[in-house]
């Protein structure tokens, strides 16, 4: 093998790049994005802004077998919902476009033919057949996998007379016997990975294969720093080759712990919903809460002025102390139960209005308002928004709670658990709660433009001298068939509160109703 190498033709001068450092996140569009593809993108964005530096967002969709067209703009509106955006990629350009790898398929080509050239690399003819029988001899002798080299060598002719040919040859690496497997890592310090084997960089099909193409597009990219995961430091030492093959300058590397389960298992697509990026969205996270999140897996929390672990905090908060070598190793628990704890401090921290236009979609989804609500829908939602806002720790229990408050008086559907729990006492309370309320001033009664009089605390007092003084009931038990004439459920938002926004009529009718039925 020769020692010669040389700059591939047209080598592009990436030192006119903007940024002092660049990097990048790089998803295969193979279906929904993995949560893992924001957990890289978060470090990667964070080390970009601190240093002044620039984020690049390129596909690699180079594996056309499991290509999903759709998976490409769910990256796009996961990580842009995330607050995690880009400054070059597809669909916003860039100095280095096109930033998908199936558009650069003849930027590749020069790279392998130097290889070629200088015998870092060879055509190797076998048909998937003959390597699935070579592997599965290795196996049963108890041997390392890896390809024989059959190929190396010879010629299409001489490759052709022997068994196992394939008429479209794929190219290989040359990985030489005294390959250097240690590397730097910025997190982890010098790291030695297993030796590899003549690994394939261009397929059959023309298309490159993740190894020879993540060196080419981050040469070309002008990529400074490559964080991963950590499945990835084995191969580390091919793309090394690589870069000094071609007489490239390799990047800065930093390989990041792979997110797991409780039982230390990999979070995978496959066994955990929560895998997927969309699903958090789905399940009414806000997205700075699960930044947030992120942000604590395998990173430590700031310390306030008395040494207490700080771990609510916002992405401008995580740029600012960030360092790479505070980054922790070992694999982190994905634990749901703490993201559920920290969207309800994000949840509680909102805006009543942005609460409010956050709720709004949900709402919107389940049927509870339609696609174009009046104005007095969202002047009752605000009010609503309000009394539940310190009561959920996700976007989607609102509906349960918003829903009543949007159905006739007469429609109110009674859930079998919160029927179940009426006592005997029910109708006495329902009468001497409607009696009560009904004496109490109508909502606006007295001059135009006075204060409504149907009012909270008007409401309470007058159902507690009926109920609780009047009857005797203790209050814990005294207001659950008023709760359930009012929302159909056990748990509902405020009683007092709910009834004065639904009005006097109202409450009286659906008070009403539900004796109507006992």
């Amino acid at each position: 093998m020769s020692d010669h190498t040389s700059e591939p033709a047209a080598a592009p001068d990436t030192s006119g790049l903007p940024g002092p450092v660049r990097l990048r996140v790089a998803p295969s569009p193979t279906g929904d994005p993995h949560v893992g593809t924001a957990y890289m993108s978060l470090f990667n964005l964070a080390f970009a802004r601190q240093q002044g530096g620039r984020f690049l967002l390129r596909i690699e969709d180079t594996d056309r077998a499991r290509f999903r067209e759709d998976s490409e703009q769910q990256v796009f509106d996961t990580l842009r919902w995330l607050g995690l955006g880009w400054d070059e990629g597809p669909d916003v350009g860039g100095p280095c476009a096109p930033y998908r790898q199936s558009e650069r398929l003849t930027t590749y080509r020069p790279y392998v033919e130097r290889l070629l050239a200088d015998g870092h690399a060879y055509r190797c003819w076998c048909s998937t057949e003959r390597l699935a029988e070579m592997r599965a001899d290795q196996q049963a002798c108890k041997q390392p996998t890896g390809y024989d080299r059959l190929c190396l060598g010879k010629s299409e002719e001489e490759r052709r007379a022997l068994p196992g040919f394939s008429e479209t040859p794929v190219v290989r690496m040359r990985v030489p016997d005294d390959v250097d497997l240690a590397f730097e890592d910025l997190i982890r310090g010098r790291l030695t990975a297993p030796r590899p084997d003549d690994q394939v960089i261009l397929k059959a099909d023309g298309f490159p294969t993740y190894h020879l193409a993540v060196v080419v597009d981050d040469h070309e990219m002008g990529i400074t720093h490559v964080v991963r995961g950590e499945e990835w430091i084995s191969s580390t030492p091919k793309h090394v080759l690589l870069y000094r093959w071609l007489g490239l300058t390799p990047p800065a590397f930093a390989h990041m712990p792979l997110l797991r389960n409780e039982n230390k298992s990999k979070i995978s697509k496959r066994k955990n919903p929560e895998a997927r990026l969309t699903w958090f969205e789905e399940q009414g996270y806000l997205p700075e809460a699960l930044v947030n999140f992120l942000g604590l897996l395998a990173y430590p929390p700031a310390q306030d002025a008395d040494g207490n672990d700080v771990e609510v905090f916002g992405f401008e908060d995580f740029v600012a102390r960030f360092d790479w070598r505070e980054v922790n190793p070992v694999g982190p628990i994905f634990d749901l139960k703490k993201l559920d704890w920290l969207n309800g401090v994000h949840l509680r921290a909102l805006e009543p209005q942005d609460f409010t236009s956050r709720l709004l979609p949900f709402l919107q989804r389940d049927g509870v308002l339609g696609a174009a609500p009046s104005l007095g829908e969202l002047g009752r939602l605000e009010q609503v928004a309000a009394l539940i806002q310190t009561r959920i720790a996700h976007l989607t229990e609102a509906t349960e709670l918003v829903a009543p408050f949007y159905v006739a008086d007469d429609a109110v559907e009674v859930a079998a658990d919160a029927r179940a729990q009426l006592k005997d006492d029910a109708p006495a309370v329902l009468d001497a709660a409607a009696d009560a309320l009904a004496a109490l001033p109508d909502e606006h009664e007295g001059l135009l433009g006075s204060e409504p009089t149907f009012r909270a605390e008007a409401i309470e007092a007058a159902l507690r001298g009926a109920v609780v003084d009047g009857l005797g009931i203790k209050p814990k038990f005294a207001f659950g068939p008023l709760r359930t004439a009012v929302s159909g459920r056990r748990v509902s938002p405020p009683l007092f509160e709910s009834m004065e926004i639904l009005g006097k009529t109202s409450t009286l009718a659906r008070l009403a109703a539900l004796r109507a039925t006992l």
